[in-house]
């Protein structure tokens, strides 16, 4: 699941680039409101990275290792979905882009229960 290992990699980049850019270069130029709102993408962003990586390391040992890589894709879609709406809504305050985020949250869900599923 060398895959997964990787978009997680990836993911983890992102999100630690995206969260140095919020705190430097963003914070003077954002309200408190909006500050928050991309702090939490980047919150999300981070713990499901992680998540991808472990899904990475965990598939092979579980015997639905086809389950637990659409478990990462659907973290990844999360990553995408979720956090990327909340970066987008801050940075433009564009409020009907907030419409997207549960889609991501509802993705982090799927993501989390198929990976139970492929343990059980």
């Amino acid at each position: 699941m060398q895959t997964l290992i990787i978009l997680g990699s990836i993911m983890m980049f992102l999100a630690v680039a995206l969260g140095a850019f919020g705190a430097h270069a963003l914070k003077r130029r954002l309200s408190a409101d909006m500050i928050k709102i991309y702090e939490t993408g980047v919150q999300y962003h981070l713990v499901h990275g992680i998540g991808i990586i472990l899904l990475g390391l965990l598939a092979d040992r579980l015997e639905q290792p086809s389950l637990v890589l659409l478990a990462g894709w659907f973290l990844f879609a999360g990553i995408l979905l979720f956090s990327g709406s909340l970066y987008v809504l801050s940075v433009t305050g564009v409020r009907k882009l907030g419409a997207i985020t549960p889609l991501g949250g509802v993705a982090f869900l799927a993501g989390w229960v198929m990976l139970l599923v492929a343990a059980l």
